[in-house]
């Protein structure tokens, strides 16, 4: 993982709601959401069941709030890109963004991908999908013809699947994370000369 990865870590690593959050998410990345109890997330914690209680009354309260809080900048994004106008420039700076927010969500994205079945019966799949609509709606144009509109929503998906599917091709991590960015940039950018 590049250093953004670990950056963050260690900045949330001092709170304990954040320590939560993280523990739980490497139990439910090794043994599976649903294998993970609330009892086995605190003695990894060293805590009682009490303290972890306090901040956390179920499994799936700990998986919603890690939600939105890795996924708040895509939020912040959205919202920022409704305000801009629908220029290439205001394209390109919504998929770097868009780039960046996923790569620091990245265990949260991979537990996703990991766990659909659950991801679907949790509300954080409906949240996700809310948070889908909204980007597809900031980087298409709705003046676009359908080829187009399919290149912007295709810079999207590239780099979802960027995160997931590069992993087993050979390479130097930031090299394949750069690749994709360049790719779902180049949809765009062709996206928007059909316009």
């Amino acid at each position: 993982m590049g250093g953004t990865m670990d950056g963050t870590k260690q900045r949330r690593r001092g709170n304990t709601r954040q320590r939560i959050q993280d523990v739980a998410l490497e139990l439910f990345a090794e043994q599976g959401y649903e294998k993970t109890s609330l009892r086995e997330i605190a003695e990894r914690l060293d805590v009682t069941k009490a303290a972890l209680y306090y901040h956390f009354k179920t499994k799936e309260e700990i998986i919603v709030s890690l939600f939105e809080d890795l996924t708040r900048p895509i939020e912040d994004l959205i919202e920022w890109g409704r305000r801009q106008p629908h220029s290439l420039e205001t394209k390109q700076e919504i998929v770097r963004r868009y780039h960046q927010a996923l790569i620091d969500a990245e265990p949260l994205f991979r537990f996703m991908q990991e766990n659909q079945a659950t991801v679907r019966e949790l509300s954080i799949g409906e949240m996700f999908k809310n948070r889908m609509i909204g980007m597809r709606d900031i980087v298409i144009d709705p003046d676009a013809d359908l080829v187009d509109q399919v290149r912007c929503i295709s810079a999207l998906f590239t780099m979802h699947a960027g995160m997931f599917v590069m992993k087993d091709v050979e390479g130097d991590p930031e090299e394949k994370r750069e690749a994709v960015l360049e790719v779902a940039i180049d949809l765009i950018t062709q996206a928007h000369k059909g316009a």
